[in-house]
């Protein structure tokens, strides 16, 4: 079934803001690529600014959905190490560049309170998603630790690009388990 004519709109801008920059992107740049005339994107999106919070908005679900499949059938002892892998996976397929949400936020910080606070809203839901993981196995109690795996994984989002995805996603699950397993220890 081909995608409707909103699908293909987000689709497009999400490659363009991802590849190009919000800012740097026009609408006319958007639609001409999305093959659709500017009313088209305008029948959906009321503004730019509504088109980009509905790219993150989208995005982000899919990212979410993708952590929250992985970690629904891991067994406790396990759930965060499926949520790092997740992660990984999820930079090798769709974020070998950077993350859009660190973009948006760049971007958008002094420009727009609602974009911005949409991008670390996606940040605070990944350290929610953290801390649930840390709950189902058991190491909800370590102050600090969820915060500090965050921050690893937030790191891999700018080592890829720097490093090359599989070296920052080694890296990356090195430091993971080095955390996990000291904490582990702790427990014992």
């Amino acid at each position: 079934m081909p995608a409707s004519k909103r699908d293909q709109l987000l689709a497009t801008a999400e490659r363009l803001f991802y590849e190009e920059g919000f800012h740097a992107t026009g609408i006319d740049r958007i639609v001409a690529a999305a093959g659709v005339v500017r009313m088209t994107l305008y029948n959906h999106f009321a503004s730019k600014e509504a088109l980009v919070a509905a790219v993150l908005a989208t995005r982000h679900e899919r990212f979410m959905a993708s952590l929250d499949t992985a970690t629904a059938s891991a067994v406790p002892g396990q759930v965060t190490r499926a949520l790092v892998d997740a992660h990984g996976r999820w930079l090798e397929n769709h974020s070998q560049h950077g993350c859009i949400m660190v973009k948006a936020m760049g971007e958008f910080a002094e420009h727009s309170t609602e974009i911005h606070a949409l991008a670390v809203a996606a940040k605070a839901d990944l350290l929610g998603r953290l801390e649930a993981g840390l709950a189902r196995d058991g190491l909800d109690h370590h102050d600090g630790l969820a915060r500090r795996l965050f921050m690893v994984l937030e790191g891999s989002n700018t080592a890829v690009a720097l490093l090359g995805t599989q070296a920052a996603l080694a890296d990356t699950r090195a430091a993971v388990d080095t955390l996990l397993l000291a904490a582990q220890s702790e427990t014992r």
